[in-house]
């Protein structure tokens, strides 16, 4: 899940990019942070791709055993700052038995690493059977929707083909599952940098709910908001499978009993 040709391996000792991430607000990871919230007194949650660890000082703080993972040996200095829950890893496998926490959960992070399929497999895998897993990602394929930041997303042309896309990964899926990988990416390297310009992954919420299920777990919600927005709002843009072709992708899934 590492060694790709993108920013991430240019970020790993960067430390003005872990200034970036400390400059975002609570806002943006309010979301994120409520549904990595464990339904049970003591449970234990892990961030994976912590960044420069704001997700997991507010569990901490909130009394929640948190933890936090991040290939960004920077990102975890910065973090050590205020917390001893964030441990560099090297983006293969997690540093963490089978089955150790209720929630664990990736914030802008799927779209990044090399082999998407093997990241959701590990991410799975030190759940416990029952626990929650969040996966939020932006939604590369989304053909509605306003603020392109990505040239993927940009222009009529390209809202078509994400729209046909979509159809054709769902039939794919129904016809021949076994050969579903996620779409890879050539990254976009510029000075200044912007984010998400280095995603390797076209990620979305279908594929992200494939590969999910196909880990055994069951999705429970999928939504295209990733930030905390008015109920109304919420539930009209998440009514419809139109959430699929909108804005983000927010996938909140529940590991199978017997795994």
């Amino acid at each position: 899940m590492s060694g790709h040709s993108s920013h991430l391996d240019r970020v790993r000792d960067d430390t003005a990019y872990a200034g970036i991430l400390a400059g975002w607000d609570a806002a943006f990871y309010r979301k994120f942070t409520d549904a990595l919230r464990p339904p049970n007194p003591g449970g234990k949650v892990l961030d994976v791709g912590c960044g420069v660890g704001q997700v997991v000082v507010t569990l901490a703080s909130a009394g929640i055993d948190a933890w936090g993972v991040d290939v960004a040996q920077a990102n975890i200095d910065r973090a050590s700052k205020a917390t001893h829950r964030c441990l560099w890893y090297d983006g293969n496998r997690l540093p963490f038995a089978d089955r150790e926490f209720d929630v664990v959960g990736a914030l802008n992070v799927l779209e990044h690493v090399e082999e998407p399929e093997a990241f959701v497999a590990e991410v799975v895998r030190v759940t416990k059977p029952g626990g929650r897993i969040v996966l939020s990602s932006p939604n590369f394929l989304r053909a509605l929707g306003w603020r392109d930041y990505h040239p993927r997303m940009r222009g009529v042309g390209n809202k078509w083909k994400n729209a046909l896309a979509l159809l054709d990964r769902r039939s794919q899926m129904r016809r021949q599952p076994d050969s579903v990988r996620f779409e890879r990416m050539t990254p976009i390297i510029k000075t200044p940098f912007t984010p998400d310009d280095d995603a390797i992954v076209c990620t979305n919420a279908l594929d992200m709910s494939f590969f999910l299920e196909r880990n055994g777990c069951t999705v429970e919600t999928v939504a295209c908001t990733d930030r905390v927005v008015s109920p109304l709002v919420d539930a009209v843009l998440n009514a419809t499978p139109l959430r699929y072709a909108m804005f983000n992708a927010f996938v909140v899934a529940r590991k199978s009993g017997g795994r």
